[in-house]
């Protein structure tokens, strides 16, 4: 049933005639335009309002530090617009590095004893015949990965460098480092409260442990706040920075290859959708099979690319390194210079990997293990591969070419794109087919993310009126591919920094959770490391 009304109605755009495309095209616009014009009026003020409490930097409330970002000269950071360069310490920041310190800690650096471990896991070498669970270790990581690898190494890094300066790598590399941690805990317990039904279908996530976890601690009406706080807010991202952010950089940076397509954003989110539609109606088992195949494809073009044009500058690795040392800790007037190439550094790597935030948990409760300790240690390779890895290989690009300090103005995915073709003219087309296969993947995996999370909040319901889930399942699947075409056909402003906003703050109910769920965490890590020893596992 799902899988036929989604085709039909795919298939019904794509195949009106001519002259009713053309109409239908109109309407939408003109449905677009008046819909983003109310949205502007009602959701701007709502979102700037929310910012200044979620995004507080109590840091500059007290005169800590001014804001203010300086070069490696000590000279004020200026725009385009000839305005200084502000750093502001955000809130949730501060919330994810107390989480990742706290994490890395108690845990007595799980992130380096349990490496090893971990690649043995995704190998396959502790796999087991008859465990529950709908994917493998791997499939989950990649699964997970995908919704994580995206734009945001490509064009979030280069925001860092070009803004935070070479020094941002390290703190990038902190925040990957750290992240670990907070990984290994919100997956292990996102699989030790997951549900399997009679099917064998698996719902787990944050939204399960906040509500179980806290419930046994006798804490039940705070769990249900956390658990519903959590599972709006993934619905929000989901359709928000997990969907039309991706699809409109991804037209956007395809446009600028081909700018006689600049019109058709429309239609390029059409053909998004179909493809989109046609991974995510077979449902996680779906998404896995083609997340296991993409994600070490793509991951593997990119890094290959970086890798040449490094090897290509080899010659200039103690002068690059100097500047990502001295960018980090020599930068003049302290206030502005050390702390904001701290914050734009750790800022970006987080918000890369999406550690603290929770999302990873959904997708890792789907794993085939009794084990939850075991897919904990599987998902701290994540913040490993996206930021340690990945992103230190975009910044190392930008770094070695150069491109940072042109005049040019560039920032985002045009100024990796520029310091690719610095190097090699053909190599920005690389760089824009992996854009494509990234927020390809990041949509899919998203998809699931915001499902659950409807789930969570209407499943129920739907089982009572309808006598299943299928009809708000396929509800949700229909509106989140509505969204693509949307998101690329428009730029969506506020809803944009009210979704993107809503992905952040998932960090504020799930680091809760797991701070008051801690004790369980290590006391699970503890007894799986003696059963593994032991060889009982």
């Amino acid at each position: 049933m799902t899988k036929r009304l989604l085709i039909i109605l795919l298939f019904t755009i794509v195949a009106s005639p001519e002259g009713n495309c053309q109409t239908q095209v109109d309407s939408i616009q003109k449905q677009q335009f008046t819909i983003s014009d109310r949205i502007n009026e009602v959701f701007t003020p709502f979102v700037g309002a929310l910012s200044e409490i979620l995004f507080w930097d109590p840091f500059y409330a007290v005169g800590i530090y001014d804001q203010q970002v300086y070069d490696i000269d000590g000279q004020p950071q200026l725009n385009e617009a000839g305005e200084a360069v502000k750093a502001p310490l955000k809130l949730i920041v501060i919330w994810l590095m107390a989480g990742g310190l706290f994490f890395t800690v108690y845990l007595r650096f799980i992130n380096i004893r349990a490496f090893r471990h971990a690649i043995g896991l995704i190998s396959g070498k502790y796999e087991k015949a008859g465990t529950k669970g709908e994917v493998s270790h791997f499939q989950a990581l990649t699964t997970a990965l995908s919704a994580t690898v995206g734009l945001g190494n490509i064009a979030g890094v280069a925001v860092a460098i070009s803004i935070g300066g070479p020094g941002a790598t390290i703190w990038m590399m902190a925040a990957g480092f750290l992240g670990m941690s907070l990984k290994f805990s919100e997956c292990t317990l996102g699989l030790k409260y997951r549900k399997i039904n009679e099917k064998g279908e698996v719902s787990g996530g944050a939204m399960y442990y906040l509500r179980d976890g806290l419930k046994k601690k006798g804490l039940g009406k705070l769990g249900w706040v956390l658990a519903l706080l959590f599972s709006v807010m993934a619905i929000g991202g989901s359709v928000g920075g997990g969907n039309m952010l991706q699809a409109n950089q991804a037209f956007e940076q395809l446009a600028g290859f081909f700018p006689e397509i600049s019109g058709y954003g429309f239609w390029y989110g059409i053909v998004m959708a179909i493809l989109v539609g046609l991974v995510i109606i077979g449902g996680i088992k779906s998404i896995a099979k083609v997340t296991s195949r993409i994600v070490p494809f793509m991951a593997l073009l990119y890094v290959s690319a970086s890798l040449v044009i490094i090897f290509m500058h080899i010659d200039q690795t103690g002068h690059a390194f100097h500047l990502i040392w001295d960018g980090a800790f020599n930068a003049e007037a302290i206030k502005g210079g050390f702390i904001g190439v701290l914050i734009f550094g750790f800022q970006r790597g987080a918000f890369s990997n999406e550690a603290g935030v929770g999302s990873a948990s959904i997708a890792h409760a789907a794993a085939r293990t009794n084990e939850p300790v075991s897919e904990g240690i599987v998902a701290l390779l994540e913040p490993f591969i996206d930021t340690i890895v990945i992103c230190t290989m975009t910044a190392l690009v930008i770094i070695y070419s150069g491109e940072y300090q042109a005049e040019s103005g560039l920032q985002g995915v045009s100024l990796t794109s520029a310091a690719y073709g610095s190097v090699i003219s053909w190599f920005p087309y690389i760089l824009l087919l992996a854009v494509t296969l990234f927020a390809f993947s990041t949509m899919i995996s998203w998809s699931y993310y915001g499902l659950k999370g409807f789930d969570f909040l209407f499943g129920k319901w739907s089982e009572k009126v309808f006598g299943t889930r299928k009809v708000t399942d396929t509800a949700f699947n229909l509106f989140f591919l509505f969204c693509i075409v949307i998101g690329s056909a428009a730029s969506l402003g506020p809803v944009m920094d009210f979704s993107d906003m809503m992905v952040l703050c998932m960090a504020f109910p799930n680091l809760a959770g797991l701070f008051i769920l801690a004790p369980e965490v290590k006391s699970d890590l503890t007894k799986y490391f003696n059963k593994f020893r032991s060889k009982t596992l």
